[in-house]
């Protein structure tokens, strides 16, 4: 992954500064209320929706235990419809080969559809680093991109911001990247939609390359799918002359049908919708194989891997490349409810994010070794993931790896990680009473010997203790031991 985001303080570091933000925090748990409680409605019309989502995991699970195989079927399908395939193993080369293949085109400007693959490998960053100007066209990306911004979710990028900070970015910025909004723009959505499609507008009749990503990819026809809600994508889609696709490999599917089952979860997941209001498939070239006149007449297909491979080859791990983006995990999560996106140093935030990130970048970095810790491990995020990706174990496997280090695959060679720095007074912690364990005689005398000084059992602890206690009562010390109990009542233990 890029390092775009890192750099930036470990996440309680950065969530502790977020929750003072009393309109972020507000405009956080209206936007996460409103989202959860409709997917909940558009899930429970579905009486089989259990079975759904059992069968959305195991066509995950075949598709990534066979990955190589359909991502070869794949190249040759996009090959035998009139598109490009390139490999990328990482954001550098992925950066490379779009930068190239615009600049190969004569344009200095693209229009693009919203796409994690992109913002991961920092491709705007590189495009504009190569003189090349690339606009968002999905409305809450142009939000993000006008308000000099970051994303802070998944699917609503500009969650953190209200009408009334959207309408000012509106005012002040759109005429700096074109069509200027009108001077008398107030806060009504509907009012700001209008500006966004007319400032839109100029951009999407005069592009001649657009830049995408992929909901999914059909290995046996080679089709790309694109889900949106506004329609912004399809004018991306179909408009311009070339169309560069950057990819993530586990977004692969083997078969036509097994859209079936995602274009019902993904859509009632995400926006709670019956189904997108806009769902396009292209396969291919457009005019030039004798389509009906829309569509691109060159095709690139740039499949990014960037951690993904040795992602694959964590057997707890994998399961995050399940994810279909539907969000579902943030809208229901405590700790993303209350720190938003920003604090997790990622373009996948919440607690997808916490455990996809550090798979993607590793652990070595400040802000990636404290991604783990990121939760309550309430397990509200596994309740609600249409494809069945138990976060909470994944959460607790990458804290173990955090802290006691241990075997990963990194770049494809298997290597054995150091404990994180940080977590020594853990690590004491836990040799102590792994000692006392070892040793019932010790531990039976420790017991006592707190029994017998609970009187002086302190409000708060001392040291790093101390944030535990800020928010909590110290438990009272019982007046016997568990262990005298037992003996008093059922005789001496064997």
């Amino acid at each position: 992954m890029t390092g775009t985001h890192l750099g930036m303080p470990a996440f309680p570091e950065a969530a502790r500064e977020a929750v003072r933000d009393g309109v972020l925090r507000a405009n956080l748990r209206h936007a996460t209320h409103t989202i959860r409680d409709k997917r909940a409605r558009a899930v429970a019309e579905l009486a089989d929706w259990d079975r759904l989502r059992a069968a959305g995991k195991a066509v995950k699970d075949h598709t990534l235990r066979h990955l190589d195989r359909y991502l070869l079927q794949l190249e040759a399908a996009v090959t035998a419809a009139g598109g490009t395939v390139h490999w990328a193993a990482d954001a550098d080369e992925a950066n490379r080969i779009v930068t190239g293949l615009v600049l190969a085109t004569g344009e200095r400007e693209v229009v693009k559809v919203k796409s994690m693959a992109t913002q991961e490998i920092g491709l705007n960053e590189a495009l504009e680093a190569a003189g090349i100007a690339a606009y968002e066209t999905d409305l809450a990306e142009l939000i993000v991109q006008l308000g000099h911004d970051r994303p802070s979710h998944i699917l609503v990028p500009a969650i953190h911001r209200n009408r009334a900070e959207i309408r000012d970015i509106f005012r002040t910025e759109m005429g700096r990247w074109g069509r200027p909004a009108p001077e008398a723009l107030g806060d009504d959505p509907r009012e700001l939609a209008e500006a966004a499609r007319l400032h839109l507008r100029e951009k999407f009749l005069r592009a001649k390359v657009a830049v995408s990503g992929a909901n999914f990819m059909v290995a046996e026809t080679g089709t790309m799918v694109v889900l949106e809600s506004e329609g912004n994508g399809r004018m991306c889609l179909t408009l311009p002359e070339t169309l560069i696709s950057v990819v993530g490999v586990e977004k692969v599917v083997p078969t036509f049908r097994d859209l079936e089952i995602f274009l019902q979860t993904l859509p009632r997941s995400s926006t709670a919708e019956r189904m997108n209001p806009y769902t396009t498939m292209w396969t291919g070239l457009g005019p030039s194989r004798g389509a009906d006149g829309d569509g691109p007449t060159a095709f690139h297909l740039v499949l990014l891997d960037n951690g993904r491979t040795d992602t694959l080859a964590d057997e707890v791990g994998r399961q995050a490349l399940r994810c279909i983006r539907c969000s579902a995990c943030l809208n229901v999560c405590p700790v993303y409810e209350r720190a938003g996106g920003h604090a997790y140093g990622s373009v996948y935030p919440g607690p997808i994010g916490a455990i996809l990130s550090p798979q993607l970048r590793g652990t070595s970095s400040e802000i990636d070794a404290s991604l783990p810790y990121a939760s309550t491990l309430c397990g509200a995020c596994y309740e609600v993931c249409p494809v069945a990706i138990d976060i909470p174990e994944v959460l607790l496997h990458l804290r173990e790896r955090v802290a006691q280090g241990g075997p990963v695959t990194r770049d494809g060679i298997r290597v054995t990680l150091r404990p994180a720095h940080g977590h020594t007074a853990e690590r004491a912690a836990m040799r102590a009473a792994r000692l006392l364990l070892d040793h019932p005689g010790a531990l039976r005398a420790g017991m006592r010997l707190l029994a017998r000084a609970r009187r002086l059992r302190p409000r708060r602890l001392p040291g790093p203790g101390r944030a535990w206690t800020d928010t909590r009562e110290l438990p009272a010390v019982p007046a016997e031991s568990f262990r005298d109990w037992w003996t008093r009542e059922r005789g001496n233990p064997q």
